[in-house]
């Protein structure tokens, strides 16, 4: 791959990056946002915007402005390389600040999308980043020339040092950025070519491990403004239900006690001094609430309409299909079925939703963790009565997300509570069980797959029926009329493309393919949880190969890659995976194995797990896993997602389930709701294969192969298919 000469003049950077009205602006101050947490705070003189992703200070620190938000995947240092790599700065002077939303808006959007969520956080803003950092070094290397009388291609730029190479003189990007600021923006750059990375595509050290670890870094939780107050809030526990009454005399004179609110129809907040003090009051405030329609909502009543969606035809949608399913099973020699069903997950966040507000009636600010600033201030301005020009959002670091932060609840709830305390920042913290009884869950579904094989064992026709959710007809409606009624979220991995189809293959040649979803969605709010459907769609998909390849007498990985000829990245990684492990060759006494391979968020990931079985105690050993994302920004990165991911996915698989009854989520904290623990996690090995002609998804992939892999390998070891998670509810353990 060359160098590309990448034009940026307006029409072509709205062509390139497709955002609405995006492009760079100039010669502006922002407000440095929560770098100095407070609203008030502005921008040093002494230090210059050359454009709107890069800042200098006369010391050459090099500020990169991020839009998308850092919740431990490592975005932000990945997207910071990536303006450093062209921009050629001195990769130890630079620092990084968050974006301001509002700024954004007011500035025609030119730091393009906020949203950070299915991995698209590098894979969907490379482009325009980098062209950021390039349009910036072309004009220092600009302003130098000026400032010496030559021509700039007589100058070069290298760790933040412009050279004049005729003569030999320097000088340093601090010393030139007040004058780079005045150009005007060149309509074309060179963008490097990646083998030519000195920053991007190296295991540097991520940019906020060290306020991390010393206790520097603040959370939302961890925020404080002068004069601030705090709020715990209690929704109904019923879905639908609402407030029906409060007894807000019965806790008014208890220490620290400044105000008892109702908020929205459904939900009320104590307002005191301190949280604990909030808290506690509100434990002890009479409520009455109103059920509603829901009072008697079981998980027994949903997993019968979703049963019923297995076999009814009443809103099923395809979303997938090639050649004639229907004939070819009723041809096949042998035809194999099972159902499998994935449960409820609720987020479980290290940090509970948070946001703090302050309101008067001329502007709304809000201190939040979010996973998309700018939908956070959409949502900011319609909680608060006011346009959002006159609203702000300063983004904080997230104690995770996986999803859960792109929705904004928790912010319209403290905004409608500071809404009542005007002038007075009003922090909102929710409880544990809070955060779990009201969630936007990972969607519950059931999966009925009939395949057939004809006399030789080939898969002649796969008919697929999800039953279950759309998270999109209750978020995000608009996706279902673009596809006459259907959610294609619901058909991840089955499609070419994570979300809207493609070549319409999964990753298989299967002649005869028929993917279908039965939409039928239950009271419980779903919503986005890591790897949304495909995290049960590789489930379904790929135990059930497994099926397949034992009904038809073939080895798994053989059977998978006579399917696989025409695919030959998803084959790449499973090869891969394979002779990592040795498979085929004679393993240690009591090691069982299985594979899975999928691909999902644009990138190709497998894995082989390794467990033991011993009197119904399971031990997951280790798990190899590979992944091609196409372009690596940060090996080191990539690596520890793939690590944190499977944590994730076993969790899932071993305990995650989250239970309804009587309208109510039975789960509220870790004690009822576990995640995998230290001692139980297996050696994870990785395989990164960067084969670096398309930019995948990294979060999220790997999650999705841990539990099809490690159940393929129960199977291996005890010949019993375990088609329900989570494991808890199996008769096997974990050692």
């Amino acid at each position: 791959m060359k160098n590309e000469r990448i034009n940026v003049s307006r029409r072509e950077f709205l062509i390139h990056t497709g955002l609405t009205g995006a492009g760079f602006a100039l010669g502006l101050t922002l407000p440095l946002d929560d770098r100095a947490l407070a609203a008030e705070a502005t921008a040093s003189a002494a230090t210059t915007e050359v454009n709107a992703w890069v800042v200098i200070e006369p010391d050459d620190t090099v500020i990169i402005r991020i839009a998308r938000s850092e919740m431990g995947q490592g975005s932000l240092t990945g997207l910071a390389q990536l303006v450093a790599e062209e921009l050629e700065c001195d990769w130890s002077k630079v620092t990084t600040e968050y974006a301001s939303p509002a700024q954004s808006l007011a500035r025609d959007q030119v730091w393009g999308s906020f949203q950070t969520g299915g991995s698209r956080g590098i894979r969907t803003s490379h482009d325009y980043v980098r062209k950021g950092g390039a349009v910036a070094r072309e004009m220092l290397i600009q302003a130098a020339a000026n400032e010496w009388s030559v021509p700039t291609d007589e100058c070069s730029a290298a760790k933040s040092v412009i050279t004049h190479n005729p003569s030999g003189r320097t000088t340093t990007y601090g010393k030139v950025a007040t004058a780079a600021a005045k150009l005007e923006p060149p309509f074309d750059v060179i963008l490097k070519d990646p083998e030519d990375w000195t920053i991007a595509g190296k295991p540097v050290k991520r940019l906020d491990t060290k306020d991390k670890v010393t206790g520097k870094q603040v959370y939302g939780a961890d925020l404080q403004l002068p004069g601030m107050l705090n709020a715990a809030i209690k929704a109904c526990p019923v879905f639908g239900g609402t407030v029906k009454s409060f007894d807000a005399k019965a806790i008014s004179k208890r220490p620290g006690v400044r105000k008892v609110v109702q908020v929205g129809d459904d939900a009320v907040a104590v307002v005191a001094d301190t949280w604990w003090q909030a808290n506690s009051a509100l434990d002890a405030l009479p409520i009455q609430w109103k059920e509603g329609a829901n009072a008697k909502l079981s998980s027994d009543a949903i997993d019968k309409t979703l049963t019923e969606g297995l076999n009814s035809d009443d809103d099923v949608f395809t979303g997938n299909q090639a050649g004639d399913a229907k004939a070819a099973l009723k041809d096949s020699a042998k035809t194999v079925q099972a159902i499998y069903s994935y449960p409820y997950q609720a987020h479980a966040c290290m940090e509970p939703m948070n946001a703090t507000a302050r309101w008067t009636k001329q502007r709304c600010e809000v201190w939040c963790p979010t996973q998309n600033g700018e939908t956070a201030l959409q949502d900011t301005a319609k909680a608060a009565g006011l346009p959002a020009e006159q609203c702000e959002v300063y983004k904080l670091h997230l104690g995770g997300g996986f999803g859960r932060r792109a929705i904004h609840d928790y912010i319209t709830q403290a905004v409608t509570i500071a809404k009542q305390m005007p002038g007075t920042p009003v922090k909102l913290l929710w409880t544990r069980e809070e955060d779990i009884q009201h969630d936007h869950y990972h969607p519950v579904t059931k999966c009925k797959l009939v395949g057939g094989l004809d006399e030789k064992g080939n898969l002649a026709g796969l008919h697929v029926r999800i039953s279950g959710h759309s998270i999109a007809a209750v978020r995000w409606p608009g996706m279902l009329r673009a596809f006459n009624g259907a959610d294609m979220l619901a058909f991840q991995g089955f499609v070419e493309d994570d979300m809207l189809g493609g070549d319409h293959s999964i990753g298989y040649s299967i002649a005869n393919l028929k993917v279908e979803h039965a939409m039928r969605n239950p009271a419980v709010p779903p919503g986005p949880w890591r790897a949304v459907n495909a995290h049960q769609n590789a489930v379904y998909t790929e135990c059930f190969i497994d099926e397949l390849a034992e009904a038809a007498g073939k080895d798994p990985l053989e059977f998978r890659q006579n399917l696989m000829a025409k695919h030959p990245k998803n084959l790449a990684v499973l090869n891969a995976v394979a002779k990592k492990v040795g498979w085929g060759k004679p393993v240690p006494e009591g090691i069982h194995r299985g594979l899975a391979v999928f691909k999902s968020f644009a990138s190709y990931t497998a894995a082989c797990a390794e467990v033991t079985v011993d009197d119904g105690k399971i031990k997951i050993q280790r798990i190899t896993a590979a992944i091609d994302p196409g372009h690596a920004v940060n090996p080191q990165q990539i690596e520890a997602q793939v690590e944190g991911s499977i944590v994730y996915g076993l969790s899932a698989l071993l305990y995650g389930e989250i239970t309804v009854k009587d309208g109510r989520i039975e789960q509220g904290n870790f004690d009822t709701y576990p995640m995998l623990l230290i001692n139980e996690m297996p050696k994870v090995d990785v395989i990164l294969m960067p084969s670096g002609d398309f930019w995948g998804g990294v979060g999220e992939p790997t999650t999705v192969i841990a539990a099809p892999a490690v159940l393929n390998a129960i199977y291996a070891a005890t010949g019993k298919r375990i088609r329900e998670v989570p494991l808890k509810n199996s008769d096997l353990r974990l050692a």
